[in-house]
This record gives C-alpha cells, structure tokens and sequence, in this order.
C-alpha cells in the first residue's frame, strides 16, 4: 500500500474528491494516512476527520520552522507521496530535495498556460478569461524547485463558456477536472511502480 498524505490549506474540495474515491473501494493500492495543514482553521482539517483520516495543523514562525516540522511528521508516519491539494505554500528547494519522495500538484489550468509564481486560486482563471482562452482545464505534475515546474503527469481540457467569470470557470475546472485527475494521479502512481516513475521523471 502507497502511503500518502494530503497536505491542504483551504476549503478541501479536492481532498474530498480523493477521499470520497478510495471511500468507493477505488485507489485500493493506496492508503491516506493524513491530512496536514498551515492552516489551523482549515476546513479540509473537518473533511478529513469526517473521513476518518487523522487531521494534523502546524504551527509555525518561519517557512523553516513548518518545513523542519513537516518533514518530521512526513518521516514520523513513514509517507511515501505527498499530494498538495489546495496547498497554497511553495515548499522550498532544500526541502524536496530533503524529503527526496514523490510530491505532486494540482494546478487548475493547462501548463505551460498560465502557471509559475503568482498564478494561483482565481487568478489563474482571471488571466485565462483576460486572455480569451476557449479552453483551459487542471494539470496534475510533479513538484520539483520550480513552481508548476516539474513534468505532467496528466491533463484535463475544460472548455470555457461565453459569460464565464472566473468563479464559474474556477468550479466548472474542479468538477470535470480537478476533481478527476487528482484520484487518478494517486492511483496510477501507486499502480504502475511509483519509484520507477519518480526516478525516470526526475533523472530527464
């Protein structure tokens, strides 16, 4: 069984969307361990508990102080994938290269389009609208220094309707989208060897 956690800042619509699949009996070569925030009023802290999946919030001063502490829990409950689902940090270089295991992400557009720093929440959608995309969608990746910088593992095209707002867009993106790929990334990685992915990822 892949071990991983499900780290979260927000609302926790994507960690339900995991939850609710391996509640189903799917992602069955998979266990969530725990659900770990920087936030402590997190509500996703409340999805993961009513799941019945432990629910952790660190306290901290300094992006070294929750990175030092995120990492003892990571190695404490023996995680082997990190799945950042509305996870609004960006963990620093020095720690991926500690933890040295799979982390991916869930970005709500098609990388390269509209990613990197600064792209995030609802105005990711705000510069697609402002583009004129007709299609946008979610890219799930693997974390590497780069913010949305590390190589797809899979994407989902959404297409964007006339009187969109970014709000609307955002929700149709989660649903036919995010909410898809995330539970497949996990269970495709625990089923097709996830070291041997990890390493040939990150080696090209």
């Amino acid at each position: 069984m892949l071990r991983v956690a499900v780290l979260v800042s927000g609302r926790g619509t994507n960690l339900e969307a995991i939850l609710k699949e391996k509640q189903k009996g799917n992602l069955e070569e998979s266990e969530i361990v725990c659900t770990i925030s920087n936030n402590e009023k997190a509500y996703a802290l409340e999805v993961s508990k009513k799941y019945g999946v432990e629910a952790y919030s660190i306290a901290y001063k300094t992006q070294q102080d929750f990175e030092n502490k995120l990492l003892e829990l990571l190695t404490n409950k023996k995680i082997e994938l990190v799945v950042l689902a509305g996870f609004i940090k960006i963990l620093s270089p020095s720690f991926i290269i500690s933890y040295n295991k799979p982390i991916i992400n869930v970005h709500p557009s098609l990388i390269p389009s509209f990613c990197g720093k600064g792209y995030y929440g609802l105005k990711v959608h705000q510069a697609a609208l402002e583009k004129g995309v007709k299609v946008s969608g979610a890219t799930v990746h693997f974390v590497n220094e780069i913010p949305d910088g590390g190589k797809i593992i899979l994407q989902k095209a959404v297409e964007v309707k006339e009187g969109d707002t970014p709000a609307t867009l955002q929700k149709r993106i989660m649903v036919e989208a995010e909410w898809v790929l995330l539970p497949k990334a996990i269970d495709l990685l625990s089923k097709e060897g996830l070291w041997l992915i990890f390493l040939i990822i990150t080696q090209v």
